[in-house]
């Protein structure tokens, strides 16, 4: 067993990926991730802002969620890719790009390894797809 001294959950594997806090905003989300992985995060942010001003910022399911009557996207933090989740049928219409590009997808989430550029572009046309379709 493995307790994580941050918050003091305790795990069957060694240094186990989990989320720890209990943050209100995404700011907060932003600022207590790992700090290599916070200008990645903003960024993110901004890009899926940008093609969605209108949709409300909040946590959801302890993830930065941008919604507008529904959850349209949501990202997190893991220990070796962002998830995006965008949703199964955003994933199913770029799926091919998705592949192009080497991620892993399953339903509705795709993994960005952090050992890869964070592709930018197909976010916000993932982003664009999600607000247009709702």
């Amino acid at each position: 067993m493995w307790t994580c001294s941050k918050c003091n959950r305790s795990f069957k594997n060694i240094n186990q990926s989990h989320y720890c806090g209990d943050f209100k905003t995404i700011d907060e989300y932003i600022e207590h991730s790992p700090e290599e992985h916070r200008d990645i995060l903003r960024r993110v942010r901004e890009t899926i802002r940008s093609v969605m001003p209108e949709a409300t910022e909040k946590l959801s399911w302890k993830m930065p969620t941008f919604w507008q009557e529904k959850n349209l996207i949501q990202f997190a933090v893991h220990k070796n890719h962002l998830g995006l989740y965008p949703g199964p049928e955003a994933v199913k219409e770029f799926a091919s790009q998705i592949e192009k590009e080497g991620f892993k997808s399953n339903k509705g989430v795709i993994q960005l390894p952090w050992n890869k550029p964070i592709p930018y572009e197909l976010i916000k046309a993932i982003a664009l797809y999600c607000v247009q379709s709702f």
